[in-house]
C-alpha cells in the first residue's frame, strides 16, 4: 500500500532535484556554514527534577525530540539521542542524555526518516514502552524486538496509557530504504489529558491540514512546530515549513503557545544552524502576536505546561 498526502499535487524530491541541490546548481545557493561547533542555547538537565515530577512538563531534547510528562506518564516524541545520523554529526549534545531519562511509558514516532526514527536510540529504549507508530511501520518495530506496538492512521484517536492520542496529517513523505518509498504514513500527534492538549507537528510542508487539525482536535495549548531545515526554498518548501510558515501554521491550528523545534541540532539544509529563531521572532512581531506565547526553549530546557500563557 502506498500512502499519499492530502494535497494530491505533492511530489517527494526526485534524485535529479537532490543532486541539483547538493551540487549547488541553483539560484538559491548559499555560502557554506558550519554543521558543528555552532553555539545555540543549551541548559544542563540531569533529569533529577523530572524523575520525581508530578507536574505536566515538556523538555526539548533537541531537533524534534521531546520528553512530555502528562498525567503522570512519560512520553518520548521522535527520540534521537545518537551522536550522529550517519554523516550528519550532532551540533549539540542531547538535552536529556540516558542517565537523565525517567522510565519511559510511551514512544511516539511521527515518520520513518532517520532524524525522527533513530534505530540505535529505539533499540536502547528496548521493548518495555508502548511504541505508537504510523500505519505501515509495525513490521520494522517487530523486527527490532519491540513487543507493544500500536499503529495509527490519520485522524485515528486512541486512549493509550490514560492519554488521548490522535494521529493527524502532515504534508511530507516516508522512506527508510531504496524500496519502501511512501509505504508507511507520516504525520503528527495531538496528545490530551484532563483538558490539556499538545500538538507535535513532525515534519510538514505548508498545507490546509493545519486548519483541519485545529478544527477537529479542539483547543491546543502548546504546538511544537518545526522552524529549521528550510533552505533552499525551491527544494524544501514542499516538505518543510520555514519560520514564516510556522507562524502561519500556529495561527491556523489556533494554538495558545508556540514551541519551536527542529533547529540547531543537525544541519540538514543550507541555512545557518542558528538562523531560524531570528527569522521566527521577526515573523512573530510582524503578526503582532503576544510575546508571552512564543517559546524558543534552550536544548535541555523544561517548560511547565501549566505555567504557559
Amino acid at each position: 500500500m502506498l500512502f499519499r498526502n492530502l494535497n494530491s499535487n505533492f511530489r517527494q524530491p526526485e534524485t535529479a532535484q537532490v543532486m541539483k541541490w547538493m551540487l549547488g546548481w541553483h539560484d538559491e545557493k548559499q555560502q557554506k556554514t558550519p554543521s558543528t561547533g555552532v553555539q545555540v542555547p543549551f541548559m544542563h538537565n540531569d533529569g533529577s527534577a523530572l524523575r520525581k515530577s508530578v507536574n505536566d512538563t515538556l523538555t526539548w531534547i533537541g531537533h524534534a525530540s521531546f520528553l512530555l510528562q502528562l498525567g503522570g506518564k512519560n512520553v518520548l516524541l521522535d527520540p534521537v539521542l545518537s551522536s550522529s545520523l550517519g554523516w550528519y554529526k550532532r551540533n549539540m549534545p542531547p538535552g536529556l542524555d540516558w542517565p537523565a531519562l525517567p522510565k519511559i511509558d510511551i514512544v511516539l514516532i511521527t515518520h520513518n526518516h532517520r532524524d525522527h526514527m533513530d534505530a540505535p536510540t529505539l533499540q536502547r529504549l528496548g521493548p518495555d514502552p508502548v511504541y505508537v507508530v504510523p500505519q505501515g511501520l509495525a513490521p520494522w518495530f517487530k523486527r527490532a524486538g519491540m513487543r507493544r506496538i500500536i499503529e495509527m492512521a490519520w485522524w485515528q484517536q486512541l486512549n493509550i496509557e490514560g492519554l488521548n492520542i490522535t494521529f493527524v496529517p502532515a504534508e511530507h513523505w516516508s522512506r527508510r530504504s531504496l524500496t519502501d518509498l511512501n509505504s508507511s504514513w507520516w504525520g503528527g500527534y495531538v496528545i490530551e489529558r484532563g483538558g490539556l492538549r499538545v500538538y507535535h507537528c513532525g515534519d510538514s510542508g505548508w498545507f490546509d491540514g493545519f486548519q483541519m487539525i485545529g478544527e477537529r482536535c479542539g483547543q491546543i495549548d502548546a504546538a511544537m512546530l518545526p522552524i529549521g531545515a528550510y533552505a533552499p526554498r525551491w527544494f524544501m518548501r514542499p516538505q518543510h515549513i520555514d519560520p514564516n510558515e510556522a507562524v502561519k501554521a500556529f495561527q491556523a491550528v489556533k494554538a495558545t503557545n508556540f514551541i519551536a523545534m527542529h533547529w540547531g541540532t543537525f544541519k540538514l539544509s543550507d541555512e545557518p544552524l542558528d538562523e531560524p529563531p531570528t527569522i521566527l521572532r521577526a515573523a512573530w512581531e510582524r503578526e503582532h502576536l503576544p510575546e508571552q506565547q512564543l517559546h524558543v526553549p534552550a536544548i535541555g530546557e523544561t517548560l511547565r505546561l501549566d505555567r504557559l500563557a
